[in-house]
């Protein structure tokens, strides 16, 4: 099998990587994060304007260039190396392919936003009650004439702060459905309560407390929303798959550095022979990880079992790998891999919440048990 990348992939990856070299401090980013809107839009605007990246994936109908899963991860890994906090997976990835299987003129529309840089849309799926299984849902939408009245709570929306649209899945008469929220429009029947994440992104819980909609928010059909959010949950797993190997290939390189200049004795720590086969460890860590993440990747068009197989595999496989990685590289640092100072300590807490994010590694080696299990 072929996992070379075609020409055009290479272009997307290399022209990326040069915006962020040069674009993309991290320093700069960090104190974003912590003060104001929590990122940086003229970042956001330059991934749509200059690099054309918000639509790499998407149909041409709506601006985009019509890529696939592979533009996906070509991203996604440059956007972890870098450290970026802005939120390419959670609008471009997950709301993007409900946005394209629930169809109709208000998701056409909001596409084109998205594929043009002013639209930031998030997913409101968790519950509670349910934490990682999305499918039970307690939040309700009621008819009220032409309009739906939506009562409930999510929790840890990832990137709702950021938010003009929500996607919020709620219980119908039909069973469970998708719902479009302008938070613009939203001034009453919904409370939000934002925080910043351990790994400096942002995040909210939302009380829904009657809040109105319109007939058009329904996206799709009434009651047929799970086997697209079931998929959207796979593509985001992927997708940060991907994004954890980018960071794991950056924490490598910048301990296997360290190593080189840090003296101990006289002599580099990295001549130590012990130390040397840590790092061995953490490669070979990477390469299988490596390896996950492409069999996600090319799986992610699949029949749902085999596609569900083959992202639980990769993200318990990644998962992993991110933990033992984060913790080898802390160490090896001493006690500065845990300060603001280094890159190394921000990758750490990326890396630690990577592995809860669209499942954790503990549910995804359960799903995969369950789905391989006669």
């Amino acid at each position: 099998m072929d996992f070379n990348l075609s020409k055009e992939q290479e272009l997307l990856r290399d022209g990326l990587g040069r915006f962020l070299s040069t674009r993309y401090d991290l320093e700069k980013s960090r104190a974003a994060a912590k003060t104001g809107a929590g990122w940086q839009p003229d970042i956001w605007r330059g991934f749509a304007d200059e690099l054309g990246i918000l639509g790499a994936a998407l149909p041409e109908g709506v601006g985009g260039i019509g890529g696939g899963p592979v533009e996906v991860m070509v991203i996604a890994e440059a956007l972890g190396h870098a450290l970026v906090v802005e939120p390419y997976v959670d609008t471009v990835v997950v709301a993007g392919g409900l946005l394209q299987r629930a169809g109709g003129q208000a998701a056409t529309a909001l596409l084109e936003k998205v594929a043009a840089g002013t639209a930031i849309v998030a997913l409101a799926a968790a519950e509670p009650a349910s934490g990682e299984h999305w499918q039970d849902v307690s939040t309700v939408a009621d008819r009220d004439g032409d309009a739906w009245v939506l009562r409930g709570s999510k929790i840890v929306a990832m990137s709702a702060p950021l938010a003009t649209h929500l996607l919020v899945t709620a219980r119908t008469l039909g069973g469970l459905s998708l719902f479009l929220v302008e938070t613009d429009s939203a001034s009453t029947g919904i409370e939000t309560h934002s925080y910043r994440t351990v790994d400096d992104r942002r995040a909210a819980d939302l009380v829904f407390d009657g809040l109105r909609l319109p007939a058009s928010a329904l996206l799709g059909a009434e009651g047929d929303a799970w086997p697209s959010l079931a998929q959207a949950r796979d593509e985001g797993a992927a997708a940060i798959c991907s994004e954890a190997v980018g960071c794991m290939r950056k924490v490598l390189a910048d301990t296997v550095e360290y190593c080189k200049q840090r003296q101990q004795f006289g002599q580099p720590i990295g001549s130590f022979q012990v130390l040397q086969h840590r790092m061995v460890d953490m490669y070979l860590e990477l390469e299988q990880a490596v390896a996950a993440v492409y069999l996600a990747v090319l799986n992610l068009e699949a029949e749902p079992a085999a596609r569900a197989r083959a992202v639980s595999a990769a993200k318990a496989t990644v998962g992993r790998a991110a933990r033992f990685i984060g913790q080898q590289a802390v160490q090896l640092h001493g006690g500065m891999g845990m300060t603001e100072e280094l890159a190394i300590g921000h990758y750490f807490k990326r890396l630690t919440a990577l592995q809860f994010e669209f499942g954790s590694t503990d549910f995804h080696v359960a799903r995969y048990a369950g789905l391989t299990t006669p």
